[in-house]
């Protein structure tokens, strides 16, 4: 039976139903501290270490502070602090202030390495969907998920529902990512990828740097969507770099590399949208980029700023689509 690249990987890491295997379990100091605190008031240990990586990044100054007992903010200090304690005690990897590999738990992943085609990845976070451009499906959960996985090394996750966004054409003169991404969300709604894991593809997805394919990612959350993803498109050992690779499996991940894309012949998704042949520069005027979905008339009255012609309707229940348009 022909399988999109969500079913790939979720069928290779099911353990029972609404059950899966997680291969690589991101931690930091805001949704960790009670998830240790349970293991301890339960007696168990962390079940895979090997398969854990810690890294400080909310509650980092942006002054270059060299340690955590050198933070100034009381309530920031004590967070990192607790998330070193917590993992020597449970002989997690850990990367603090003073560490060259520390950064944003979003972006260690792939400069270290550690982000892999095929592979299931989680965090206390909820933009944890931008490791989907690399072909990985990628879910933030809560504090209770979090301790979950740290004692069982899976997660308890009812199966969502797949969708498959085909860009088609190529992007306008000075068009970005952020505003291919705002403009399909302004056209779906910010409830739109509800409970979705959603694929991204088309030329001018594959065109796109990894950088911008894991901005596209990172905002599916803010469309509502689960998780979001991009078929990975050339070798791994191309799509990770900046840093040393450092991997923290023990054995390759599942559908790694070019087994993951969606098999030929395959409806991705029963439900698949595609956007208009050009995107255009674009911005929400403070306002949440669904907004305009179901609003036409208003639109950012700031000088420069005008009114498009309001998009066609393309069928049913789609909203229509309108934005704002930057003169040049």
């Amino acid at each position: 039976m022909a399988k999109n690249l969500f079913e790939k990987i979720w069928d290779a890491h099911e353990v029972d139903r609404d059950l899966i295997y997680v291969d690589l379990h991101l931690v930091h100091e805001v949704t960790s501290p009670q998830a240790f605190d349970g293991l301890r008031l339960a007696g168990r240990e962390v079940r895979r270490p090997d398969k854990t990586l810690a890294t400080a990044d909310h509650n980092v100054p942006t002054d270059g502070t060299p340690a955590a007992r050198l933070i100034a903010d009381e309530l920031s200090r004590k967070q990192v602090e607790a998330l070193e304690r917590n993992c020597e005690e449970f002989a997690i990897p850990v990367y603090s202030l003073g560490s060259d590999r520390r950064g944003i738990v979003h972006v260690i992943g792939p400069e270290l390495g550690v982000t892999q085609p095929g592979m299931t990845i989680v965090c206390g976070d909820s933009h944890t969907s931008t490791h989907g451009a690399f072909g990985a499906l990628a879910i933030g959960i809560g504090t209770s998920d979090v301790e979950h996985v740290l004692a069982t090394q899976c997660l308890v996750q009812r199966k969502p529902k797949t969708m498959r966004i085909n860009y088609i054409s190529e992007l306008g003169f000075g068009v970005t990512a952020k505003d291919l991404i705002l403009a399909t969300i302004g056209r779906l709604g910010v409830g739109g990828m509800q409970g979705h894991a959603v694929e991204y593809a088309g030329d001018p997805i594959r065109a796109l740097p990894m950088e911008n394919r894991m901005t596209i990612c990172n905002m599916t959350i803010e469309g509502g969507g689960r998780a979001g993803m991009v078929a990975p498109t050339r070798p791994p050992s191309t799509t990770s770099v900046g840093r040393p690779p450092r991997r923290t499996t023990s054995r390759p991940p599942s559908n790694a590399g070019g087994s993951c894309p969606a098999t030929r012949g395959r409806a991705s998704t029963p439900r698949s949208r595609s956007t208009p042949r050009r995107s255009r520069r674009w911005s929400p005027g403070g306002r949440p980029p669904g907004w305009w979905s179901r609003s036409p008339t208003r639109f950012p009255t700031r000088p420069g700023w005008t009114r498009p012609p309001t998009a066609r309707r393309p069928s049913g229940r789609w909203p229509t689509w309108t934005c704002g348009q930057a003169r040049r």
